[in-house]
């Protein structure tokens, strides 16, 4: 008798802990997560402003060839100009994300205007099979009431804790080595498509076989907040 009671006791522990741990990434979603707490060595990699016709085939390539998975956040003009290669993304296993119809920064846009920005992005998508949950707002800009809104409206707003200013157009080493060391476990990686990103695939590829060496596995940022743990 006592040890059943011991085994419904821990059985009961364990729903609690499950509902809370989902009940505080519910409650993360309404403001802008930037990082997911976790003991799991755990990170994603993520791309803005494609789809690029030169980088992403790179990035494609180079995620095909190490078996990684990682988010791409597409402007949705840029998915049109190029269908070919939101299909491939798509096709590749990789997570679609929105970053907006166009390059515009939300927090001083219309709510309507957004709203209809939001809804023209995923009918582009859609042709591929995507449904977005996820949207990272360019340039960063935001404020708590539209995380709050876009949250009612499905998203999730997604920012990032390592940064390695890519756009400026640094050496791979520079990035990896910037990743590399500010890597931590449920981090986000920021990175960039496009002309100025033009050594971003080769970085990726370093610091995906460098954090990997350290135990580190490469998930989307979907897959990341699956793994958000409840914190004292």
């Amino acid at each position: 008798m006592k040890r059943r009671k011991s085994w419904g006791f821990f059985l009961a522990v364990g729903v609690l802990v499950a509902l809370l741990a989902v009940s505080h990434a519910l409650q993360d979603h309404s403001r802008a997560i930037k990082k997911v707490p976790t003991s799991h060595k755990i990170i994603a990699l993520t791309f803005d402003d494609g789809p690029h016709p030169f980088t992403t085939r790179e990035l494609l390539a180079v995620l095909s060839a190490k078996n990684a998975r990682a988010t791409f956040f597409l402007l949705g003009e840029n998915a049109v100009k190029y269908p070919d290669l939101l299909a491939d993304i798509a096709a590749g296993g990789q997570e679609i994300a929105s970053h907006g119809y166009r390059h515009q920064f939300p927090n001083k846009q219309p709510r309507e205007e957004l709203y209809a920005d939001l809804a023209q992005f995923e009918t582009v998508v859609a042709a591929v099979g995507a449904r977005p949950n996820l949207f990272r707002p360019p340039g960063g800009g935001y404020n708590d009431l539209l995380v709050a809104d876009l949250a009612v409206r499905g998203y999730a707003t997604i920012l990032w804790s390592i940064d390695p200013r890519d756009w400026e157009r640094r050496s791979s080493a520079q990035i990896a080595n910037t990743i590399v060391r500010q890597a931590k476990p449920g981090g986000i990686v920021l990175l960039h498509e496009g002309e100025c990103a033009a050594n971003t695939p080769a970085a990726v590829a370093a610091v995906i076989d460098r954090l990997r060496a350290e135990g580190y596995e490469f998930v989307t940022v979907g897959e990341l907040l699956q793994y958000y743990e409840v914190r004292q």
